[in-house]
């Protein structure tokens, strides 16, 4: 089965590696489970949101 250009497009290809505090981590994770959505989406999903949000920010002339 090949890739299409939307499936490269979208590809996960890379790691943000962050470090908290593992109660913090240990109630998300079972939050995320709770709502039946991993942590790894929902932490995408933020990402999206933020730059998305902040990304006409950037680009407004100083």
């Amino acid at each position: 089965m090949m890739a299409t250009k939307k499936n490269k497009a979208n590809a996960k290809d890379s790691q943000l590696i962050i470090r908290i505090n593992s109660e913090l981590k240990d109630n998300f994770i079972s939050l995320c489970d709770d709502m039946d959505t991993s942590a790894a989406r929902e932490i995408r999903q933020f990402i999206k949101r933020f730059v998305a949000d902040h990304e006409s920010e950037n680009e407004k002339p100083q």
